[in-house]
C-alpha cells in the first residue's frame, strides 16, 4: 500500500514515519520516498488502519495505492 504525504518530507522524518507505521504493525515494512513524498507500507493490514499513525504523526496522507 502507498500513502501521498501532502507537506513535505525530511530526512529526520524518515525514523518517525517508519516507527508510526510500526505502532500499527510491527513486522510491517516501511519504506519512505522523500523526494516523492511517498511512504510504502507492506503489511496485511487494511490502509486504513495506518491513517491513525500518520494523523497522531500530524501527517496529512491520502490512500494512493491499496
Amino acid at each position: 500500500m502507498k500513502f501521498s504525504v501532502k507537506q513535505e518530507i525530511h530526512s529526520e522524518d524518515v525514523a518517525t514515519l517508519e516507527h508510526a507505521m510500526k505502532t500499527v504493525d510491527v513486522d510491517a515494512k516501511v519504506h519512505v520516498d522523500i523526494d516523492g513524498k511517498l511512504v510504502s507500507v507492506d503489511s496485511w493490514l487494511m490502509p486504513e488502519e495506518f491513517i491513525v499513525a500518520f494523523v497522531d504523526e500530524e501527517y496529512d496522507v491520502r490512500i494512493v495505492e491499496g
